[in-house]
């Protein structure tokens, strides 16, 4: 009937428009337009009001095809492009800047020269080892679509971009959790007035030096990294592996959570409610390679079971991060006790995928009737400290036939041990829960 109505306007208008070029008819036209002046009017209103593509209207502007659709609930609005992340990232991570970076300079002294060269041999190394291995990994076990529109979800990731980035390329949203402060971005001003250029370039360069040897970072070298002897948080050394990657930083935005555990933009004088508090970043950035535009998400959260009591507020958005592929590694088996209940429910009630080594959720908590678990390298024992951790029904899990190969070097051991991984995938519904409980 719709259609109709704006049909019959344009019918009114070609028969007006020939009456028109013939002045003798202008009684008939008259009564023409009496005759459809309440549909001309309902016509008018309806075409105002809706865009019906089967009428031959044209359809709003599609959006960039190369941003994929941002999933996480709340997000803030979009952030604001500008170049200063991308410029401070690609300094201190040793690629050259793009025209106009005020790092140019700098770039030319011994110190940034040496540092670059340091950091080239290293991301090569790395490249032949951990990164190809996970590249592999993700394009074997994830070719899925559903994989590929999930939030990917990183509790205790500390500043490792790198697992989900090169494991999980295509998917538009990462969130990172983890006790660090997310830090700030240094200005060119304050990079300039350091006394001792080499020295600070070497001290960012070993912030690195854990994920790319050792695939993890150790939490007593990130106490002494990150709470502002090198950086005052981990916003640089995120946006460091970023454009190692092959990304540039479109943008960032300070952030936190508001009461109904929505992220919101942040001032940098906002005093958290909790001591570990809510504060966090939201970084927008492009691959280089295939021009598509990612979120990544960092939020500081301590996630132990009394620190989230106090903090509804990301229990609250945890909870909404439905249908989430969820990575844990190099966790210092958290999970694996009592008092860290809260965020392993909140996982596996909200989680379509985890990808874990042994130190993520005890292997006895993926029922088989609600998962399946696809089993890859090798498990005897946890390394080191961690040694009394044993899972003795995942140790014969691992007997079974059906497990696969390992072709690279993960998680903790680095090498003294087998690796191991666990690929959980959802087979039935969560029961339904109360998030805040």
């Amino acid at each position: 009937m719709n259609c109709n109505r704006i049909n019959s306007f344009r019918a009114v208008s070609q028969n007006t428009t020939a009456r028109l070029q013939n002045p003798t008819n202008s009684k008939a036209l008259l009564r023409v337009i009496m005759q459809y002046r309440s549909s001309l009017l309902a016509a008018l209103l309806f075409a105002f009001a809706t865009v019906s593509p089967g009428c031959g209207h044209s359809a709003p502007p599609a959006a960039d095809s190369t941003e994929k659709k941002d999933l996480t609930p709340a997000a803030p609005a979009p952030v604001p492009e500008k170049r200063d992340a991308d410029d401070v990232a690609r300094f201190l991570a040793g690629v050259p800047g793009n025209p106009g970076s005020p790092f140019a300079e700098l770039e030319g002294s011994e110190a940034w020269k040496a540092h670059q060269a340091r950091l080239d041999a290293w991301w090569k190394r790395a490249e032949g080892t951990l990164i190809a291995g996970l590249r592999n990994f993700g394009k074997s076990e994830f070719a899925d679509p559903a994989s590929h529109d999930a939030i990917v979800y990183y509790p205790f990731s500390g500043p490792d971009a790198l697992f989900p980035t090169v494991c999980f390329p295509n998917n538009s949203t990462y969130v990172l959790v983890a006790l660090e402060p997310s830090g700030t971005l240094p200005s060119l001003e304050k990079l300039s007035r350091k006394q001792d250029l080499a020295g600070y370039l070497d001290a960012t360069r070993e912030t690195m030096d854990s994920v790319l040897e050792r695939s993890f970072f150790i939490t007593r070298e990130m106490d002494r990294q990150f709470r502002g002897q090198v950086t005052d948080g981990l916003l640089l050394p995120i946006l460091e592996v970023l454009v190692r990657r092959h990304n540039t930083i479109l943008g960032f935005r300070y952030t936190r959570l508001d009461d109904d555990g929505k992220l919101i933009e942040r001032d940098l004088s906002y005093k958290p409610r909790t001591p570990y508090g809510d504060k966090g970043v939201q970084i927008k950035y492009r691959s280089d390679e295939d021009q598509s535009v990612h979120q990544m998400y960092y939020l500081t959260i301590n996630l132990d079971d009394e620190h989230l009591k106090a903090n509804p507020q990301f229990v609250k958005y945890s909870a909404s991060l439905k249908g989430s592929v969820t990575l844990l590694k190099a966790t210092s088996y958290m999970t694996h006790n009592d008092e860290f209940s809260t965020i392993r429910g909140l996982i596996l009630a909200n989680s379509q995928v985890v990808l874990q080594d042994d130190s993520g959720i005890p292997f006895h908590f993926f029922s088989p009737d609600a998962w399946k678990v696809q089993l890859f390298g090798e498990y005897t024992h946890p390394f080191g400290s961690f040694r009394y951790r044993i899972q003795k029904d995942l140790q014969k899990a691992y007997q079974d036939p059906g497990t696969r190969p390992l072709p690279f070097r993960i998680g903790y051991g680095y090498g003294k041990v087998n690796s191991n991984l666990q690929l959980a995938r959802r087979t039935a519904p969560a029961p339904q829960s109360n998030p805040t409980n």
